[in-house]
């Protein structure tokens, strides 16, 4: 039961790693971002550092695999290989340059008249990928370096972008983006939006008593310290109770998260019921107060500026209904907190959520499970 139970966790993680989400849920439009009401950032919320404010090609960058990547002109053709990548150029006003995406971007405004570029399984098809005859393919961490390598041997242009852990690190790969596509000046507005709306939720949170909070995924996974999403969290007004247990994305036995004992359980479209009806959950003060945050998927694990705005603003609401943020998106990514209803009224969604790690790892942890499980051997 404990090698299912592994198993099922780490094929979750892998496909989520890939996909950000497993299903579609509301799609996003390829316009530049609306305007919020948003003050000026505060001090404590640091402004990236501005590039230049051309679009000039030949733009050279070295990407995560220390691989020196050089786009001679602006990509008119451009694939993405994970649904951050192709968030952000939505965001960026940039969705005529994008040709491929994955089955995780399928929200998106448009984007089925894209390329699908996932695999029959798992990770994405490079006969798919070459197929788009791209300029450039943006691939997002969670795409792993033997994909890389042979992308590359396919003699395509590819940039590889580190872990998004923080909200500074989404603004660099969002700027990045930018700079590889032509849309620096896009980017900048765009990070520039993303950092005033973190600032309005931020003055709003700073003094709040913050609930202790656990954000599960399918599998016996949880989100700890050193995440964007642990920042989206504790930004939002919330303590991330796994945080001081583990950094990054790890299994939580069940005495460990009746020990830990949240307060408010983060839940997704994809999650709701699947969570707080299952043990040990459902043992947690969370479960019996019947009190959770809720967000559309998309925008909780896919590191982007979009998601970081919606599902900041929006988990504030849920962690604190009576504070109001003005200028709150509602359309997208809503956030509720549940405090009645009997367990046989919540819905009954069984899909996992996603983040990123590690595609390549994870195959290889997945591989050994399943050797040591297989019946008969």
């Amino acid at each position: 039961m404990i090698a299912r139970r592994l198993l099922l966790g780490v094929c979750l993680l892998t496909a989520v790693s890939i996909g950000g989400g497993l299903a579609a849920v509301d799609s996003v439009s390829a316009a530049t971002p609306v305007a919020l009401s948003e003050p000026a950032p505060t001090a404590a919320v640091a402004e990236p550092a501005t590039p230049p404010a051309n679009g000039s090609f030949p733009v050279t960058l070295t990407d995560a695999t220390g691989t020196v990547v050089t786009v001679e002109t602006r990509p008119d053709r451009v694939t993405t290989t994970n649904p951050s990548a192709a968030q952000t150029m939505w965001t960026l006003g940039a969705a005529d340059q994008v040709v491929g995406l994955t089955q995780y971007a399928d929200y998106l405004d448009g984007a089925q008249q894209r390329e699908n570029v996932s695999a029959a399984g798992l990770g994405v098809s490079v006969e798919r990928v070459v197929a788009t005859e791209p300029d450039l393919v943006l691939a997002p961490n969670a795409t792993s370096r033997e994909t890389i390598r042979t992308l590359r041997a396919a003699n395509l242009t590819v940039y590889h972008f580190p872990a998004a852990t923080d909200f500074a690190a989404v603004a660099r790969k969002t700027q990045t983006i930018g700079r590889l596509t032509g849309n620096t000046a896009a980017a900048t507005e765009t990070n520039a939006w993303m950092w005033r709306n973190v600032a309005a939720v931020d003055s709003r949170t700073a003094d709040v008593d913050r609930p202790q909070v656990l954000y599960p995924l399918l599998g016996g996974f949880a989100v700890g310290n050193n995440t964007f999403i642990h920042e989206i969290i504790t930004t939002a007004g919330g303590e991330n109770v796994a945080a001081s247990e583990f950094t990054g994305y790890r299994q939580l036995n069940d005495e460990a998260v009746i020990a830990l004992d949240p307060e408010v359980l983060i839940v997704t479209d994809q999650t709701k019921g699947q969570i707080l009806d299952s043990e040990p959950y459902a043992l947690t003060t969370a479960a019996e107060t019947n009190r959770t945050a809720s967000v559309a998927v998309q925008y909780l694990n896919q590191p982007a500026p979009r998601s970081v705005v919606y599902a900041t603003r929006n988990l504030t609401t849920g962690f604190h209904p009576a504070l109001a943020v003005d200028g709150a998106v509602a359309d997208n990514a809503t956030a509720e907190t549940t405090t009645s209803g009997s367990a046989a009224e919540r819905p009954t969604d069984v899909s996992a959520p996603g983040f990123g790690v590690s595609v390549a790892v994870v195959t290889l942890v997945t591989a050994v499970v399943i050797a040591r499980f297989r019946p008969g051997r």
